[in-house]
């Protein structure tokens, strides 16, 4: 019985361990938003106005980390991408809030006037 309950508590550290690491996303990667994805037929990507195509052999993850199809993407979602030589998505994560508030680019101030005088 004690067995159990090693084994048990055991499984459960690994399982609360194993939810607490963060993805790695590289730092070569750009910040955009999936968007109208139904209507964009294999491989293109709608990332923010621009379409994209991906890249053969491309690799898209979602939120969990999992390897998805192009026919899985949401039609809408945060996602860090990372384009090949010839600009085409080699890689793409669909990201968690937590990653797009530590991924979104910050704003650009805006230009003050110049005071006439």
């Amino acid at each position: 019985m004690r067995r159990a309950w090693v084994l048990a508590a055991a499984l459960a550290f690994a399982a609360a361990s194993q939810a607490q690491l963060q993805r790695f996303l590289p730092n070569d990667g750009h910040y955009g938003e999936l968007h109208d994805q139904r209507q964009q037929p294999l491989p293109l990507v709608q990332i923010d106005k621009k379409i994209l195509r991906l890249a053969p052999g491309g690799r898209i993850h979602d939120q969990n980390n999992r390897t998805i199809v192009h026919a899985s993407l949401p039609d809408a979602a945060p996602v860090w991408f990372v384009q090949d030589m010839n600009g085409d998505i080699a890689r793409l994560w669909i990201l968690l809030p937590g990653e797009t508030a530590r991924m979104k680019p910050a704003p650009k101030p805006e230009p003050k006037p110049k005071p006439k005088g």
